[in-house]
């Protein structure tokens, strides 16, 4: 191996390391040129575009292609600014295996020579000839795979270390070819660029691992499968990091297709989104909707807490059937009979009478509010025949007296009649979710009935107080609620609005073209007037504000900010990080949102915390998929060194001793700390001075507020250099699944553990 050191320590003295990152520096050089031009190129564009418009020729059709392109080359720009940040990292010698050699290696025609970056530059001068891989590319894959038990074709393999434009440093394994020897140890602990990667102190946002990413990685990141694939796998086994990079992966090969479905990734909570906020747009990816399973639901933002016998209820797969009877409770019958007078006639609606349009609207197996005009029509239907028995009874007994025909118009007579389809529309009234659920939860009686077939308990947990905020649960229960109710489609309810639209323009030039025929300046023809001087009509300012309204862009929203704001959105791909987290009802909304069953989920069901969670991965899928899923399971610890794993793995033991830990591939030389419970946490923070990023993670009980200071429920997909777990026995204490709880906890240093307060084992 070849290792140069960075730019900011003192000259390397090996006259060929000098050489070879001065040889490095020179292609940066021109990667960089190629970028800028780009750049410029898009700039320029982009600036053409912003005037490329006739006020006096309001094409609509070109004002969307002018926001199209506008977006697009601004997305562009986005990523070719992003690019930068370690343009380049890497470079492989590869054997061609009769595939095209863009860049021969000195001395060796056979070999070729492919340089690996976050984005791919071609160079236009020159046949298009490449000049950087994406790292997402089929070439590019040689970097990830080669090891020197399977070389790939790989002879040399060198990291490009980057500080800005500069090259700072370069490592080299020498995999395969002529040499019969190499300093490179077997095993990924060894590898340079990945150590330093490990070393490097948390800043409270994850970095991206492009530069590292390792063999088992890579083969869960490229997987072609296009259904359900679950990622198992231990603490710092690098599952978020996968699950992001297969994201970019995904755009990059997917791209078409995904653009206008767009990616959706869910996060145990709203901390963790902004630790990974910065991943993707490092990696040249925007657009992706970010969501936590609380936040899934438009319109709310979940703040409320429930304890852990409410959660589990609300979250448990029974809970779909309450509120299916929540909603059927609307579908009333009247306990006494109703009159209502027509044109003098009275009219009973009675129980039986309704009853009748119940079942009919039921039996359509259509939801809620689209099935209310079915309730209606058969009811108007049933009272409009009575009324005609009252009006067209034969006195002498003989057939009814009124024609089918005026039937018919009896019945469209009652429905324009105000007072009797208010009566109708009462016992099918039109819902809302968020009306339907407030209903349930803050009313005893309500509960009583629709969870009429379970305890006391159960149904006690359920009420809560009026005023109580949105709670995390409660998104998946206004999802379902939202199916059962049958909600407009926003796309479908734009679109009629569309039309409407269109068809008031369409109208209001009608009337245009009336006056522009008619038109007159309502000036005497003897009056004294200026022949130049300008009148403007009525006519010209209605039409002036009409062409106004024709150059109106419609929607220029992204696919990310539509689907945000669409429940019923199906997503191309979906991501779901910590996983075993997810209840049965969140699963059910999850699964709403993916018809295709496009999905990577990525947990550790050692790691659930949530009551109503995963135990088993093919248990919680079977409702959805019938276990039709790829299954992978990462197998080394990255993050975790081994000394606080050897705590880490007799608390999984506890958890379930048949479970195989992770493999912890590096040492910190630093033992787990225990100290007094009592101990000042703030003195044992100030311990550490190397000004790295330290939590303190404590039960509920002991936790108090500050800086860096969480409950277990915060931490889920987190790390920091260093942790302190304040009072473990009250974490284990605290919930069915505290051992579940303690174990994430202590897993989540870099560097040291420190634990304050006893932990019996």
């Amino acid at each position: 191996m070849t290792t140069a050191r960075r730019a900011d320590q003192p000259e390397p003295t090996n006259p060929e390391i000098t050489a070879a990152i001065a040889e490095e520096q020179a292609y940066v050089d021109t990667l960089f040129r190629r970028l800028d031009d780009e750049v410029t190129r898009a700039n320029e564009r982009l600036a053409d575009v912003m005037k490329d418009v006739d006020p006096n020729n309001p094409d609509p059709e070109a004002l969307v292609r002018r926001e199209t392109e506008y977006h697009g080359l601004n997305q562009k720009l986005d990523r070719l600014n992003l690019a930068q940040l370690g343009l380049v990292f890497g470079r492989i010698d590869v054997e061609a295996a009769g595939e095209e050699i863009d860049q021969p290696v000195p001395g060796h025609p056979d070999l070729d020579r492919r340089y690996i970056g976050r984005m791919g530059l071609d160079d236009r001068d020159d046949n298009y000839r490449t000049l950087l891989l994406d790292w997402r590319a089929p070439m590019a894959r040689p970097f990830y795979l080669a090891t020197t038990v399977q070389p790939e074709g790989v002879q040399v393999r060198r990291h490009i270390r980057t500080r800005g434009r500069t090259v700072t440093g370069i490592d080299d394994e020498v995999l395969s070819g002529d040499a019969t020897a190499t300093t490179v140890q077997p095993g990924v602990g060894s590898e340079s660029a990945l150590h330093q990667a490990l070393q490097a102190a948390r800043t409270g946002h994850m970095t991206n691992i492009v530069e590292t990413i390792q063999r088992e990685q890579d083969e869960i990141i490229r997987d072609t499968t296009r259904g359900v694939m679950v990622v198992q796998g231990g603490p710092g086994t690098g599952k978020t990091a996968v699950a992001l990079h297969r994201v970019a992966y995904l755009l990059y090969t997917w791209r078409e297709q995904l653009a206008k479905t767009g990616v959706l990734i869910i996060g145990p909570n709203q901390t963790f989104l902004e630790y990974i906020s910065r991943v993707l747009p490092e990696l040249g990816e925007t657009g992706v909707v970010l969501s936590t399973i609380g936040g899934l639901y438009p319109g709310i933002t979940p703040t409320g807490t429930e304890d852990l016998l409410t959660r589990e209820i609300k979250g448990s797969g029974e809970m779909a059937g309450i509120l299916n009877e929540a909603v059927k409770a609307y579908q009333t019958v009247p306990e006494t009979p109703v009159e209502v007078t027509v044109d003098g006639i009275v009219i009973t609606i009675d129980a039986a009478t309704v009853a009748k349009s119940r079942t009919r609207a039921r039996r359509s197996r259509q939801p809620h509010n689209l099935a209310r005009p079915i309730f209606r029509e058969h009811l108007v239907e049933q009272l409009s025949h009575q009324m005609a028995q009252t009006i067209g009874a034969d006195p002498l007994g003989g057939r009814n007296l009124l024609s089918a025909a005026d039937i018919d118009q009896l019945h469209d007579d009652l429905l324009d009649h105000a007072p009797l389809v208010s009566k109708v529309d009462g016992f099918w009234p039109e819902l809302a979710p968020h009306q339907v659920l407030t209903d349930l939860l803050t009313d005893k009686a309500r509960i009583d009935d629709a969870a009429a077939g379970y305890d006391d308990e159960t149904r006690a947990a359920l009420l809560r107080s009026p005023d109580a905020p949105w709670a995390p649960s409660d998104a998946a229960l206004l999802d379902e609620l939202a199916t059962l109710i049958g909600l407009p489609d926003p796309d479908e309810a734009r679109a009629e609005a569309e039309k409407k639209w269109r068809q008031e323009i369409e109208d209001a030039q009608e009337v245009l073209d009336v006056l522009s025929s008619s038109q007159s300046s309502d000036i005497d023809d003897d009056a004294e007037v200026d022949p130049d001087a300008e009148i403007l009509s009525a006519f010209d300012i209605i039409d002036a504000e009409t062409l106004a309204q024709r150059q109106e862009v419609r929607d220029t929203r992204s696919t990310a900010e539509r689907a945000q704001a669409d429940h019923k959105w199906a997503y191309g791909h979906v991501i779901v990080d910590e996983a075993q987290e997810l209840s049965p009802m969140e699963w059910r909304m999850v699964f709403r949102r993916s018809p295709s069953r496009w999905m990577t989920l990525v947990g550790d069901i050692a790691q659930t915390g949530s009551p109503a969670g995963v135990d088993d991965w093919a248990e919680s899928l079977e409702p959805f998929i019938n276990n039709r899923f790829r299954h992978h399971e990462l197998t080394v610890n990255y993050r975790t060194p081994s000394e606080i794993m050897v705590l880490a793995n007799r608390i999984l033991y506890e958890i379930n001793p048949e479970m195989s830990p992770a493999t912890a591939i590096r040492d910190s030389g630093r033992e787990v700390g225990y100290v007094g419970a009592g101990s000042d946490v703030d003195k044992l923070k100030e311990a550490f001075d190397d000004d790295r990023l330290t939590a303190v993670i404590s039960s509920r009980a002991a936790h108090r507020v500050g800086e860096h200071h969480y409950v277990v429920d915060e931490i889920k997909g987190l790390e920091f250099d260093h942790v302190i777990v304040v009072d473990p026995a009250g974490i284990i204490g605290e919930s069915p699944q505290g051992w579940q709880d303690l174990y994430v906890a202590v897993t989540r240093a870099t560097q040291t553990l420190t634990v304050v307060g006893d932990l019996e084992l």
